[in-house]
C-alpha cells in the first residue's frame, strides 16, 4: 500500500519546530558519512522560463531513501495563477523498494528550506541579535520568517519586497498576528538591510540586491534566493567580507552564482568558504568567531532535507490517520 498526501495532509502535522530538528539530523549525516546525496540533475525549459530539478537521496540512519522532483517557473503567477514552485515527492521503503509514500514537495520544499536558515541562524547568529530583515514577502519569505524567529527572539521583524505596499503590508500584518512581534515595511532594500542583525534574501532576483556596505557589524546572512549559476542576490563585496558557511560546498559550487559569478571574474575564491552546516552542528568548524563578523550561509537546498521531512511527515500521518491510501 502507498500513501498519497496531499498539501493541506502535509499541512496538517508538519511544524516548524519539527521541521528544524530533523533537518539538523539530517545534516549531520551528511557530514559524518552516513548520506548518499547525487548531485541534483537540472532540466531547463527556457521557451516557459522553467526548470525541473531531479533531486535522490538516502539517508542511513532514519531509513529515508527516494526522490523529490522540483520545479521553478518564475511566469507562473503571472501567467496561469500557479505557484513559482512545485514539487512532488516519493518515498521507498529501505528495505524493499517498495513506494511507500507519494506527497505534495511544494509545502516541504518551504518548510525544509525555511528550516534550515533557522538552523544556521541558531549556529552563526550572535547572541545579542534584536533585529531580523526579510527581502522578499512570498510563501518563501514566510517560512524563513516562521524558522528565524524559532531560532531567536527578535524585537522587531523589517520586510521589503518588491511587491505592492498593499500586499507587504498583508504579509506584515500576518505575520505579526502568528509571531507577536511587529512587523514594518521598508521604504527601500537598503533600509531593510542597514537594521538587520540577522538578513534573509528569499527573492528570484538574477542581480544583487544588497550592497555589502549597507551591512552592520556582526550581521547573519541567510542566502537562499539564488540557486542557479547565472543568478545571484549577493554582491562581491557582500561575500568577500562574510565568514562563509555553506549548506554543502559541492552543490554551492556547482550552483550558486553568488559564489561563481566573482570567482570567474577573480575576485572570489573557494578559499574562502570555512566549512559546511553538518560541520559546524557537529562542532568540528565554528559558525561564528567574532560578535563583530559578518556572517554568511548560503543554501541552494538539498535533497537530504527533502527526503528527511518527508519520511518524518510519512510517519506522523500515519499515526495521525492522514492521506489516502492506494495500490498501483
Amino acid at each position: 500500500m502507498t500513501l498519497l498526501l496531499s498539501k493541506i495532509d502535509v499541512q496538517k502535522v508538519l511544524d516548524m519546530k519539527t521541521t528544524m530538528e530533523i533537518v539538523e539530523k539530517a545534516f549531520a549525516e551528511l557530514y559524518q558519512g552516513s548520506a548518499v546525496m547525487p548531485q541534483r540533475t537540472p532540466i531547463k525549459v527556457p521557451e516557459h522560463t522553467g526548470v525541473a530539478l531531479f533531486m535522490p537521496a538516502f539517508i542511513k540512519n532514519m531509513g529515508a531513501i527516494g526522490a523529490k522532483i522540483v520545479t521553478v517557473y518564475k511566469d507562473n503567477p503571472k501567467n496561469y495563477n500557479m505557484p513559482t514552485v512545485m514539487g512532488t515527492i516519493i518515498v521507498l521503503d529501505p528495505k524493499t523498494g517498495e513506494p511507500i509514500g507519494i506527497m505534495d514537495g511544494g509545502y516541504i520544499t518551504a518548510m525544509r528550506t525555511g528550516a534550515v536558515s533557522g538552523v544556521a541562524t541558531k549556529y552563526m547568529a550572535h547572541d545579542s541579535a534584536k533585529i531580523a530583515s526579510v527581502i522578499g514577502s512570498g510563501i518563501q519569505a514566510k517560512t524563513q520568517v516562521w524558522a528565524t524567529c524559532t531560532a531567536r527572539k527578535f524585537e522587531k521583524y523589517v520586510v521589503f519586497s518588491v511587491d505592492s505596499p498593499d500586499k507587504i503590508d498583508v504579509f506584515c500584518k500576518e505575520m505579526e498576528g502568528k509571531h507577536k512581534i511587529p512587523f514594518v515595511r521598508a521604504k527601500t532594500c537598503e533600509e531593510a538591510v542597514r537594521q538587520a542583525d540577522v538578513l534573509t534574501l528569499a527573492t528570484s532576483a538574477k542581480d544583487p540586491i544588497i550592497d555589502g556596505d549597507w551591512l552592520k557589524p556582526g550581521c547573519h546572512i541567510n542566502g537562499i534566493g539564488s540557486h542557479a549559476v547565472d543568478y545571484r542576490e549577493l554582491d562581491e563585496k557582500t561575500v568577500c567580507k562574510s565568514r562563509i558557511i555553506c549548506d554543502y560546498t559541492e552543490a554551492c559550487m556547482a550552483e550558486a552564482g553568488d559564489f561563481l559569478i566573482p570567482m570567474k571574474e577573480g575576485r572570489w575564491s573557494k578559499d574562502m568558504i570555512k566549512g559546511d552546516l553538518g560541520a559546524v552542528i557537529t562542532g568540528k568548524v565554528k559558525g561564528r568567531e567574532k560578535k563583530d563578523e559578518i556572517t554568511l550561509f548560503k543554501s541552494v537546498g538539498l535533497a537530504i532535507q527533502d527526503l528527511s521531512t518527508a519520511y518524518a511527515v510519512f510517519g506522523r500521518a500515519q499515526e495521525m490517520k492522514v492521506g489516502t491510501t492506494f495500490t498501483f
